[in-house]
């Protein structure tokens, strides 16, 4: 992967940690606290807060003073969506993971170990990343639309704490059996013409995903081209529905097959609109989204990840 760096400011002496304390399977405070003793030895000034508005506060006026180093977000991939949602273009974030995925940690290389982490910090580099949009939030790894969302919706509808992968085995299995697969319309706007225009085009499927990272759960490669520096959505349709093709999928994105089948669509838009007859759900980074319809599309360089250099 590539995408334009910058250095860290030198002189900057705060970081804003915010914790959430139902992310991942367990609690994290150990590790908080280790990154905070770490970074006063290194004469930076922790500040630990569990309300997202307050850290969002004052990351923005250290930011401003240019004085923060950067947001630490101890959490999962909603957490840092959460976040990113919050905060002025520009800002420095960077994750002590603690979901259960942490499917973006992954891809940037945030290690867990709080002296590692506290490493990039000071030793580390601004990575600017595109974001997604939906309606208006951000997203940073991928939206999706059917059954999926379905299922995440019905998990945190049940959530009164930690979630753990576990917690999705049962509504999967319950969803694989009686979930509709009902018509999902959208409209693309294609990539750029060879005259400079864009072209719109129109289609229909029972299941649809929109990436800005090469991200999802369990390792599934759904669009492993994806990339967060092109302006661009990678965007995956399955057309049919019903559980033999659910599984027909299924089988071809564990097999890296998927993108030759006749019946499913792989297109790279910069934006595109999602809707449907009835109530269809969507989801943002394995959170829920709301129902259709929802407008996705780009935000170039949106997001400023403080990331290992070896990244």
């Amino acid at each position: 992967m590539s995408f334009p760096c910058h250095p860290l400011p030198a002189d900057a002496d705060r970081v804003v940690i915010s914790v959430n304390p139902k992310a991942g399977p367990r609690s994290a405070q150990d590790r908080v606290d280790q990154l905070a003793e770490l970074l006063r030895r290194r004469g930076v000034t922790p500040e630990i807060d569990t309300s997202l508005s307050a850290v969002a506060e004052a990351a923005a006026r250290w930011h401003d003073q240019r004085r923060l180093r950067a947001l630490v977000g101890v959490g999962g991939d909603g957490t840092a969506a959460e976040l990113a949602n919050r905060i002025p273009s520009g800002l420095p974030l960077a994750m002590l993971p603690a979901g259960n995925e942490n499917l973006l940690a992954r891809y940037v290389g945030w290690p867990a170990r709080p002296e590692e982490l506290c490493r990039t910090l000071f030793e580390g580099q601004i990575a600017r990343l595109d974001a997604g949009r939906a309606n208006g939030r951000l997203f940073l790894l991928m939206a999706g639309c059917g059954f999926d969302a379905e299922v995440v919706r019905r998990v945190h509808a049940c959530r009164s704490g930690h979630v753990r992968n576990r917690d999705y085995f049962k509504p999967i299995l319950h969803f694989i059996r009686t979930y509709k697969y009902p018509p999902i319309e959208f409209v693309c706007d294609s990539p750029a013409l060879a005259g400079g225009e864009n072209a719109a085009f129109s289609s229909a499927g029972r299941w649809l995903f929109a990436f800005n990272l090469p991200c999802y759960g369990g390792g599934l490669r759904i669009a492993p081209h994806a990339l967060p520096s092109d302006g661009r959505l990678d965007v995956c349709v399955f057309r049919r529905g019903g559980l033999w093709h659910g599984l027909r999928y299924a089988g071809g994105v564990l097999l890296g097959t998927h993108h030759r089948m006749d019946d499913v669509l792989m297109q790279r838009v910069p934006s595109m609109t999602v809707s449907a007859s009835t109530e269809v759900p969507y989801q943002l980074d394995g959170d829920p989204g709301g129902l259709l319809p929802v407008r996705l599309e780009t935000v170039a360089q949106r997001l400023a990840l403080v990331v290992p250099r070896r990244a």
